[in-house]
């Protein structure tokens, strides 16, 4: 087996051979695949540390994905990030990811943190997605009979947007909250012809997940969005959208989970206007 030349080409062979690694490998997987732009700009000692594994670990790891070394692994992951963010200078991005533990925090430190780190996730967002991932995500949502949506704790957001915003295109639209203990009740009439977008970042919701296979099992359409392509809804998905959201100070943003959202939504909602399927355009103005 060659060593894969792309960083695409990488996480998929990585998701592919994840459950064959070890637990010790298992760990750089994940991160490797959950924080790309992290393993771009840190050293070896300090991605080791981030990883919780000895340095030798990584080492480990990228023979087992043939290459020489760590570092002609970690080239494929600096390249993309050249490739996704050529605006932006390399001290820029080693200052977007630096740890800013010991500092004096205040809030407006905390505010121009998340702004340039959201801006620099924002920057190379179009280029997460394959335009087929995200026209067929909006063929299914308009095929749908029902749409049901769930994603719990951090990702509640996610899922109640798209439910406001379904409603207003006459969508037969479902939110799956778990409200008085029900559900699995509110999971329980899911059918083929059904869609479910399902939401969920790690550490992984398990309701999220096993109302997702219960749908799956029911021949629903999963559309999943995610933050690894080893995210247990990757594999019963119909499409899933990996997504990259900006950290700082350890707490994760939603600004990419949103706008792709949006993205899926007012995409739908040309496409229902397009179709005669809604009324005249003023229609799609929601407010916000």
């Amino acid at each position: 087996m060659a060593a894969p030349s792309s960083l695409e080409q990488l996480q998929q062979s990585i998701s592919r051979n994840y459950d064959n690694l070890s637990k010790r490998l298992q760990q750089v997987a994940r991160f490797l695949l959950e924080h790309p732009n992290t393993v771009a700009l840190e050293t070896v000692a300090s991605l080791a540390q981030q990883c919780g594994v000895p340095p030798s670990t990584l080492v480990r790891f990228a023979a087992a994905f043939e290459y020489n070394g760590f570092s002609e692994m970690q080239n494929l992951f600096r390249q993309s990030l050249v490739e996704q963010t050529s605006t932006a200078s390399y001290s820029e991005r080693v200052k977007m990811n630096k740890n800013t533990a010991g500092h004096s925090i205040n809030a407006s430190d905390v505010l121009s943190e998340f702004s340039s780190s959201n801006a620099f996730s924002m920057s190379h967002m179009a280029h997460q997605f394959s335009p087929d991932a995200l026209n067929t995500a909006v063929d299914l949502l308009e095929q749908a009979q029902n749409i049901y949506l769930i994603g719990l704790r951090r990702a509640f957001p996610i899922s109640s947007y798209f439910a406001y915003s379904l409603r207003h295109l006459n969508k037969t639209t479902h939110l799956i909250d778990g409200g008085g203990g029900m559900l699995v009740e509110q999971a329980s009439n899911i059918r083929k012809d059904d869609v479910i977008i399902a939401t969920t970042f790690s550490p992984y919701a398990q309701e999220t997940v096993t109302v997702s296979e219960y749908a799956y099992a029911a021949g629903a359409k999963v559309i999943a969005i995610t933050d690894s392509k080893i995210s247990p809804l990757a594999g019963m998905s119909d499409v899933c959208f990996d997504i990259k959201e900006a950290e700082v100070m350890g707490f994760r943003s939603l600004t990419s989970s949103m706008t792709l959202a949006q993205t899926l939504l007012v995409s739908l909602a040309y496409r229902l206007n397009a179709d005669g399927q809604i009324g005249d355009t003023k229609q799609i103005q929601w407010k916000h």
